[in-house]
């Protein structure tokens, strides 16, 4: 890759990173299901009404919404709110990486690579590692919906592949009209799950920093982060540029500690190591290869 484009991946890693303190900051006071609503809702208006709509199957773009959107960060976003440090939650949502692969062996039958499988046996005992702790710094409940969120996203990424034959899995269009269809279900699980009167008091509790949050959700870790990315997917192979994603957890980690002042033990770091290096070991042994 060109440095100019090794610097914009870069960007997006930081953009992904520190989102996960931008939802604690932004999840202060306020309803998780009311502030992913009002993400999408700046995601997707006004910046619809100047891209055109992406020529797929409705049903693709509904499954798309769906996982990746509002089951993904319906669930991270409950995760955070009931306790899961930023830091670790960044480290846990990863594991898409390996949910992805069991998911594509059941329902595409697709046969994974020895380090495949290897990697996601390494990436289960550190997850496991990491939920072994809970209890004590944060719930085993939330817990149990950082993983749900990474299996919704997972189940996402086997639409993109769907998508890819239309040529639009890396399309900021399709984004943005997919962020159209979530924010209703977004505020319909705040009112059903929270009451009414939730919903107007999360909008109202919401301070110049909720709003920042929503902000930076919708236009930089959003827009901003998948308009970026897309553009890296269009000029290189998808393989070489995933692999700046393993960055991300520790951005999040390390945002985690300066801006909120999460501490982490040497278990839950030894852990987070074992969960990287399962999720590396697939992309290094493929770089290896490469250059043997």
């Amino acid at each position: 890759m060109r440095p100019r484009d090794v610097a914009l991946a870069l960007v997006v890693v930081v953009l992904w990173g520190v989102n996960f303190v931008v939802i604690k900051v932004g999840l202060r006071g306020v309803s998780p299901f009311v502030l992913g609503g009002l993400r999408f809702v700046f995601t997707s208006i006004p910046t619809v009404f100047f891209l055109e709509r992406p020529r797929v199957p409705l049903r693709l773009v509904v499954l798309f919404a769906l996982t990746t959107f509002l089951g993904q960060f319906s669930l991270l976003f409950w995760a955070i709110k009931v306790g899961m440090p930023s830091g670790l939650a960044s480290v846990v949502h990863q594991s898409q990486v390996f949910f992805t692969v069991l998911l594509a062996a059941a329902v595409l039958r697709e046969r994974p690579s020895p380090m495949q499988l290897a990697g996601t046996v390494v990436s289960a005992l550190g997850l496991a590692w990491i939920g072994a702790e809970s209890g004590g710094s944060f719930p085993l409940a939330a817990f149990v919906l950082n993983l749900c969120a990474a299996a919704s996203w997972a189940a996402g990424n086997l639409v993109s592949r769907s998508l890819s034959r239309h040529g639009a899995s890396s399309s900021l269009s399709f984004v943005v009209w997919s962020a159209l269809l979530v924010p209703l279900p977004f505020f319909g699980m705040a009112w059903a799950f929270e009451g009414g009167e939730a919903v107007v008091a999360s909008v109202r509790a919401m301070g110049v920093g909720s709003w920042l949050a929503v902000g930076y959700l919708a236009f930089g870790a959003t827009l901003g982060g998948y308009g970026l990315w897309s553009r890296l997917l269009k000029a290189y192979p998808a393989a070489q540029v995933a692999r700046y994603a393993l960055l991300v957890p520790v951005v999040g980690l390390v945002a985690g500690a300066v801006v909120l002042g999460e501490r982490f033990s040497l278990v839950q770091l030894m852990a987070s190591g074992v969960v990287a290096a399962g999720l590396a070991l697939p992309v290094a042994t493929d770089w290896w290869q490469r250059r043997a």
